[in-house]
C-alpha cells in the first residue's frame, strides 16, 4: 500500500525544541495528534541556536540545499529528527537563526527579521521539492511562514509539481503581521504583479501575512469568535478586516485544545501533589507549597490566591491588574504573576513586591515547571486581554480546578462559560477596564467564599474536554474539503 499523502506543517517554532508562546504548543500537539490518527504528517521549523533537542537527536539529511535567497549561491542544511514516530525537519543557517533568541532582544525586533523569514520560507519550498511526492497540504502559520501559500500559488501557474497542493495558513495572533519595507518585496521571489491592494502591499509597505491571506486556499484562525472579531472590529481587524472580509468565504475558526498529556494535574511530574476533579485535596497541597516557593504570607492559606501568567505587555492586560492591585488588596487575596515583556510593567511588578510584602509576588522569566505550579497552586486565574485568539492558559486553568476571570474575547468567550449560569466555570467581563475586570474578581472572590458553589463550579471546569483529537479532526475535514487527498 502507498504511502497517504503527507500534510506538512510550517512554523517558525514548536515546542519542546523552541517556544515563546501559544504557536509553540499548538506545533508541538496538533501536527502530533493528526499522526495519532493515522495522517502522514511532518513538521519543519528552523535550527535556532538555542534548541532543545536533547531528547531528540538530529541527523543531516540535506547538504547545502539551494534557496537562492538572497542570492543564488545561499544554501541551507536540512537536519532530520524523529519526535514521536513524526519527521520533524529543520533549516538551518548560522547567520539567520544562531541567535540568543528567535525574533527579538530588548531592544526590538531583529533589524532583518524579513530576510530571515522569506529565507526560511523559500527554504520550505525547495524542502518539499525534495521529499518523495510534493504534499498533498502544506499548513502555514502566521507571518513567519504566510510567504509559502504565495510562492505555492503562483508556482502552480508554471509548475505542475503544485497542482495538487493545497494551502492552508493559521493565523495566531493577527497584530503580528511581518510588515516591512517595499524594497523587500523586490527580492523576496514574488511576481511584480503581487505588489497589489489585494496581494502585499500595505499602505506601501510589504505585509507577508497580509500575503498569505491573500493567497492561501484556506485562513483558519484559533477559535470562532476570533474568526468573526477580525472581520467586523477594527481593533481586532488589525488593519487587515477589509481583505479578510474580501475572503470571508475561506476564513474559518478552529478552536485550539490542550495537550492533556503535558497539562493535567492528576499527572504532572511539576507538581508536589497530584489530584482531580474527585480527588481534589491535592491542590491544597499544591497551594501551600507554592505559597512557601514564593515567599507569600501563610494566612493565604485560608484565603483565595489570583494567578497571573502571560506576556507583561497590554495585549494580555498586565496594565489592568497593576492598575486594580490596591483594590485586589482590599479584598485579602494574594496575587502571582509570571512572564516577562514590556520593561515598564516588569519593573513595576518588582515594585509592587515592595510594596506589598507577602501578598504580591512576580518572577519576571518563564519556566514551564513554575507556570504548572501556578495553574495547581492558585484558586482564581486572571486574563483580562484587550483580545485573545484563543488563549491556551485559561484552558489550562480549568483543567487545574482554577476558574478563570477573563474579558469576553475571541478564544476565552468560547472556552469560558461564565457565572452565574447553571453550567458555569469561571468569569467574564465585556470590555478590558478597570471598574469591570475589578468587578469581576470580587464576584469571583464572593464565591470561593461560598464553599459548597465553589466546588461545583470548580468541579465543572475540570470536566471540561478541549482537546486536540477534537481539533484535529476538524483540520482534516478543511483539507478533505480543500480537496486534498489526506
Amino acid at each position: 500500500m502507498p504511502p497517504k499523502s503527507l500534510i506538512l506543517f510550517a512554523a517558525s517554532e514548536m515546542y519542546p525544541f523552541s517556544k515563546t508562546g501559544g504557536l509553540g504548543d499548538v506545533m508541538g500537539s496538533l501536527p502530533l495528534s493528526l499522526h495519532r490518527q493515522g495522517c502522514n504528517v511532518a513538521v519543519v521549523t528552523p535550527l535556532y541556536g538555542r534548541l532543545n533537542t536533547g531528547d531528540y537527536p538530529l541527523h543531516l539529511l540535506y547538504s547545502d540545499c539551494p534557496v537562492g535567497y538572497p542570492w543564488a549561491p545561499v544554501t541551507a542544511d536540512i537536519y532530520l529528527a524523529d519526535f514521536h514516530g513524526m519527521p520533524v525537519y529543520f533549516i538551518h543557517r548560522d547567520e539567520y537563526f544562531d541567535r540568543r533568541f528567535y525574533y527579538n532582544t530588548y531592544k526590538g525586533d531583529y533589524f532583518d527579521n524579513c530576510e530571515r523569514f522569506i529565507f526560511f520560507s523559500r527554504a520550505v519550498v525547495e524542502l518539499s521539492r525534495l521529499l518523495e511526492t510534493p504534499p498533498a497540504v502544506i499548513h502555514a502559520s502566521d507571518w513567519q511562514t504566510a510567504l509559502v501559500p504565495a510562492y505555492l500559488y503562483f508556482a502552480r501557474m508554471s509548475d505542475p509539481t503544485w497542482r495538487d497542493t493545497r494551502t492552508v495558513l493559521t493565523i495566531h495572533n493577527l497584530a503580528f503581521q511581518g510588515r516591512f519595507s517595499s524594497r523587500l518585496f523586490w527580492t523576496s521571489g514574488l511576481p511584480p504583479h503581487a505588489w497589489s491592494l489585494d496581494g502585499a502591499e500595505y499602505f506601501g509597505d510589504f505585509n507577508l501575512l497580509k500575503a498569505g491571506i491573500a493567497y492561501s486556499d484556506m485562513v483558519t484562525t484559533v477559535s470562532p469568535s476570533y474568526a468573526k472579531e477580525i472581520r467586523f472590529s477594527a481593533s481586532c481587524g488589525c488593519g487587515l478586516e477589509g481583505i479578510l472580509t474580501k475572503r470571508a468565504d475561506r476564513v474559518q475558526g478552529i478552536l485550539n485544545g490542550a495537550d492533556y498529556e503535558v497539562w493535567d494535574p492528576r499527572d504532572d511530574r511539576y507538581l508536589p501533589c497530584c489530584y482531580g476533579a474527585r480527588e481534589i485535596d491535592g491542590k491544597q497541597t499544591c497551594k501551600r507549597e507554592l505559597i512557601a516557593e514564593l515567599g507569600l504570607s501563610e494566612e493565604l492559606l485560608d484565603r483565595p490566591v489570583l494567578g497571573f501568567i502571560g506576556r507583561l505587555r497590554e495585549q494580555k492586560g498586565i496594565d489592568l491588574l497593576l492598575e486594580i492591585l490596591p483594590e485586589l488588596m482590599k479584598l485579602d487575596v494574594g496575587v502571582v504573576v509570571l512572564g516577562e515583556g514590556d520593561m515598564i510593567y516588569e519593573e513595576q511588578c518588582l515594585a509592587a513586591m515592595e510594596d506589598y510584602l507577602g501578598r504580591f509576588s512576580a518572577r519576571v522569566s518563564y519556566t514551564e515547571d513554575l507556570a504548572h505550579r501556578i495553574q495547581a497552586g492558585c484558586d482564581i486565574f486572571l486574563m483580562p486581554s484587550r483580545y485573545e485568539p484563543c488563549g491556551l492558559t485559561q484552558i489550562y486553568a480549568l483543567r487545574y480546578g482554577t476558574p478563570p476571570v477573563a474579558t469576553a474575547v475571541g478564544g476565552l468567550r468560547d472556552t469560558i462559560v461564565p457565572y452565574p449560569d447553571e453550567e458555569s466555570t469561571g468569569f467574564t467581563f465585556a470590555e478590558a477596564e478597570p471598574a469591570q475586570f475589578l468587578e469581576a474578581v470580587r464576584q469571583a472572590v464572593s464565591v470561593w467564599e461560598d464553599r459548597a458553589a465553589w466546588a461545583g463550579l470548580r468541579k465543572r471546569a475540570m470536566d471540561q474536554e478541549f482537546s486536540w483529537d477534537r481539533a484535529a479532526r476538524e483540520y482534516l475535514d478543511v483539507y478533505r474539503d480543500l480537496g486534498a487527498a489526506v
